[in-house]
C-alpha cells in the first residue's frame, strides 16, 4: 500500500471540502420591497352585550315595578 506524501493528502483534503460546499445550498433573507398589509375581520359585541344587559337588569329590577 503506497502512502500519499503530506501535499498529496492536504490538496485531497481540500478538493473534498470544495466538493462538498459547492452542493450546499445557499439560503438569503431580504426585506420585502411592499409594505406587509395584515386585514382583520373581528367583531365587537361586547359593549353591545353589557348595554343590553344593563338595560335589562334595569327593567327586571325590583324598583322597575314590573313584578
Amino acid at each position: 500500500m503506497k502512502v500519499l506524501p503530506v501535499w498529496g493528502l492536504i490538496a485531497a483534503s481540500l478538493l473534498a471540502l470544495l466538493l462538498a460546499t459547492a452542493c450546499s445550498p445557499k439560503v438569503q433573507l431580504m426585506a420585502p420591497t411592499e409594505p406587509i398589509h395584515i386585514k382583520l375581520d373581528v367583531k365587537i359585541e361586547h359593549e353591545i352585550r353589557i348595554k343590553v344587559e344593563q338595560q335589562l337588569d334595569q327593567i327586571l329590577s325590583p324598583e322597575s315595578g314590573l313584578f
